[in-house]
């Protein structure tokens, strides 16, 4: 049986062993006059890691400029009679794009995993769907969107965000627009179409789909008025760092086993049992009534593959047709999803003027930037794989208005911190899907026929 007094010790010293290295590490350094050469190790290991995270990420950029994107539309049938069901077994089947990458493929050649945006437009009232994808896998996000809505047309579009040329004082354009996060850790998941209750397939009169207000809201648009929304997904390779020990990392289904450890901790006991000679422990959980719904879906989420998700909303018109009142709409597209005892969306990183927080409002002027900075991003589909920009003008480093960094274009302000999160195929599919037959707006674009096989016994 372990010492307790000295098991705490021992785990004392596993906290502060960093603290504990350094200490000895500064003795010998001021014992024998080191610091030059400590100096000098330090700056060397410094330049070192530096070079190859540049490395890295030029490569990686490199390997990206020669993918070719394509713009896919699709055009749901006139009669979606299948549940969300059939849009998460697509999400499983065609955009799960996770391989082993060898060295070389990684760290000599650049390689990445490929990320996708699936999107709703809103032109000038018009709703359309879209999937951005790599040219290389148009084939099977073809094929499997086929196998699930054989009535579906699907064709290569032009980029439809380009009919905006920028925001700007000098623009006919104004804009706004806004990131979404999640409320609480991923391990909570958002309320899905099971809890709508269109996992069963009731009537079409009965059916509460929770895609409907924003298709309604998308629908209502005016003349010189869009809307955008995209939601940018790839496998997850997201980690969290293993508590007790120095390097571990575990995946996002550890993390929310810890999630779901750490919310009933409280409501956990440990006793210790003695059959005969052996002293045992016996652990029992009483999950109360008000968590017992969250933990069953916390359990559930991590039975469905997972994808990194970061989600974008954008809103622009000709400056004279702009309506705050649709702006201040867009910033609730989510609130339908929220489960107040599990998870929900929060709107972050808006293109407005307290988007730097503080005391002191953005100037009209920074807003204008924020909006067009949020087209661009948009225009990119820029949540993974980032420009440097990004990464050395990021918010985790600097807050605005420091620096003010003196260049040829003015002065730059600190770049947002996108955030991404893991949403499962379940997640996904509840708020990206083609509503069924109950949604009557007539701005969504449907084919206009059902089309049926010949019948069998036609004269040859």
């Amino acid at each position: 049986m372990k010492d307790p007094v000295v098991e705490s010790i021992l785990n004392f010293i596993k906290e502060i062993w960093l603290l504990i290295v350094v200490i000895i590490l500064g003795y010998f350094v001021w014992k024998y006059s080191l610091g030059i050469v400590v100096l000098a190790l330090a700056g060397t290991i410094f330049l070192g890691w530096l070079a190859w995270k540049l490395w890295l990420h030029y490569i990686q950029q490199d390997f990206i400029s020669g993918i070719d994107f394509v713009l896919l539309e699709i055009i749901p049938p006139r009669e979606v009679d299948r549940s969300p069901k059939a849009m998460e077994l697509f999400l499983t089947n065609a955009l799960y794009q996770w391989t082993e990458k060898g060295g070389k493929e990684e760290w000599w050649q650049g390689a990445v995993w490929f990320w996708f945006s699936l999107e709703i437009a809103s032109i000038e009232g018009q709703v359309h769907f879209f999937i951005r994808t790599p040219t290389r896998v148009r084939g099977l996000i073809e094929t499997q969107m086929y196998a699930q809505y054989p009535q579906a047309q699907i064709k290569a579009v032009e980029d439809y965000t380009l009919a905006v040329d920028e925001i700007s004082s000098k623009s006919a354009w104004n804009g706004w627009g806004a990131e979404f996060a999640l409320l609480k850790p991923e391990a909570f998941p958002i309320k899905t179409y099971v809890d709508f209750g269109l996992d069963k397939d009731p009537k079409e009169e009965y059916k509460v789909d929770p895609i409907s207000p924003v298709i309604e809201l998308f629908g209502s648009l005016k003349k010189d008025e869009q809307a955008w929304l995209q939601i940018v997904i790839t496998a997850s390779k997201k980690t969290w760092r293993t508590k007790g020990t120095y390097f571990g990392k575990h995946n996002w289904v550890a993390e929310s086993l810890v999630q779901i450890s750490k919310l009933l901790a409280p409501y956990t006991s440990t006793k210790e049992i003695k059959p005969g000679a052996d002293t045992r422990a016996r652990i029992e959980v009483r999950t109360p009534d008000i968590y017992k719904k969250a933990v069953e879906r916390m359990n559930n989420k991590v039975s469905k593959l997972g994808f990194d998700t970061g989600i974008r909303v954008v809103y622009v018109a000709k400056k004279e047709a702009f309506d705050f009142s649709t702006r201040r709409n867009l910033r609730l597209l989510f609130r339908q999803y929220t489960a107040p005892d599990s998870n929900g969306f929060d709107r972050i990183n808006s293109a407005q003027a307290d988007r730097y927080g503080g005391v002191l409002l953005a100037s009209p002027k920074t807003v204008m930037m924020l909006a067009n900075r949020m087209l661009n991003e948009y225009r990119e589909r820029a949540f993974f794989r980032l420009p440097l920009r990004h990464h050395i003008f990021s918010q985790n480093h600097w807050q605005w208005p420091i620096p003010k960094v003196l260049t040829l274009d003015g002065l730059i302000k600190a770049y947002v911190h996108h955030k991404t999160f893991v949403l499962n195929t379940e997640e996904l599919a509840t708020i990206w899907h083609f509503p069924g037959q109950i949604l009557k707006v007539p701005t969504l674009e449907r084919i206009e026929s059902k089309e049926a096989s010949p019948p069998a016994n036609l004269p040859t």
